[in-house]
């Protein structure tokens, strides 16, 4: 068997894998479970994830990817290595070519430190693409044409909004506010609020679950499981629909913020092309609950969700490894 082609979205939250000829091969959890003394590799992935929060002290489940970018190089090149090999096993008889997405204005450094995560677990040659450029196309957008085509993809570290006509971006901005920094707003209200200490993944529950932003008049309820920090006792309180959206209230307003001022440096051209086509909501962030309704009633544009808008990003990278030869390493 010869090189193979593949394309990474290699997330804060997940990594995907499309091996070039198969499609989508790997979905799984961007965490990593070691030993903290032996720092022996114990699982990666989903089984890692299911650690979370439950390990004891001499096992630490670490998501090695924040805000989008690396936060531990040797971790990031562990878990690559460990998802390839299980993509494709030892069948390689030469070393594959990846192309890896990454945020929209990450640093020459970043892009280094991605670079040789790559490398170092066993690739020939790294390409490095765009992430909103690679939703966009995996969201079926032509952004090849000589039009405005607007994208706003919501990850777990990253939101990276994009405007792209002849195959390239015009205007963008990536800021560090997406599906992790709602989990955190959702933990730090019910811990003013009730005086209850949740984890992480209770918190996304809470968000996929209940979680809106739009006031449709609907007030869903859960009930929820944590640390009294009074007593120092489990407690359950019931939650509502209304308090999860005065929780995500302020970082889902950083990204209106950040999606206005994307349309107030796009040239008039490619905004009236923008107000005919509407925006897309691609990546896990475009599921919560009235965020379209939400960005269409602030950016005064028609707002629509992707098809299948967690896998966007690594359609996309499907799509453009059929040009690699094309793209500048």
């Amino acid at each position: 068997m010869l090189s193979k082609d593949i394309g990474i979205d290699l997330g804060t939250a997940n990594v995907s894998i499309h091996v070039r000829g198969k499609g989508i091969v790997l979905d799984e959890p961007s965490v990593v479970a070691i030993e903290s003394d032996s720092k022996n590799v114990l699982a990666v992935g989903s089984d890692a994830h299911r650690m979370v929060g439950r390990t004891p002290g001499n096992i630490v489940a670490i998501r090695p990817l924040r805000d989008g970018v690396i936060a531990d190089f040797e971790i990031t090149e562990i878990m690559l290595k460990a998802f390839i090999d299980r993509v494709e096993g030892r069948k390689w008889l030469s070393r594959p070519r990846i192309l890896i997405c990454t945020p929209a204005n990450i640093t020459s450094v970043e892009q280094k430190s991605i670079r040789e995560a790559a490398e170092k677990s066993g690739a020939k040659d790294v390409f490095l693409e765009d992430e909103p450029k690679a939703a966009a196309i995996g969201a079926g957008m032509d952004i090849f044409q000589p039009s405005g085509n607007m994208v706003i993809d919501i990850g777990g570290g990253t939101t990276d909004v994009a405007v792209l006509s002849m195959g390239d971006i015009v205007t963008a901005s990536s800021i560090k506010i997406a599906g992790d920094k709602f989990d955190m707003a959702i933990m730090k209200y019910i811990k003013d609020k009730y005086k209850l200490l949740i984890g992480e993944r209770t918190s996304e529950d809470i968000k996929i679950k209940i979680g809106s932003v739009y006031n449709d008049g609907s007030n869903d309820d859960m009930d929820i499981r944590g640390r009294d920090m009074v007593t120092g006792l489990p407690l359950t309180v019931t939650i509502y629909t209304n308090e999860v959206r005065e929780a995500l209230w302020d970082p889902v307003m950083s990204i209106v913020s950040a999606a206005k001022s994307v349309l107030e440096q796009t040239p008039p051209e490619l905004s009236a092309d923008i107000i005919d086509r509407g925006v897309i909501l691609t990546g896990g962030g475009a599921l919560l609950g009235g965020l379209d309704t939400l960005l269409a009633d602030q950016l005064k544009v028609p707002v629509l969700i992707a098809e299948d808008p967690m896998h966007c990003v690594v359609k996309g990278t499907g799509i453009l490894l059929d040009h690699l030869d094309k793209l500048k390493k």
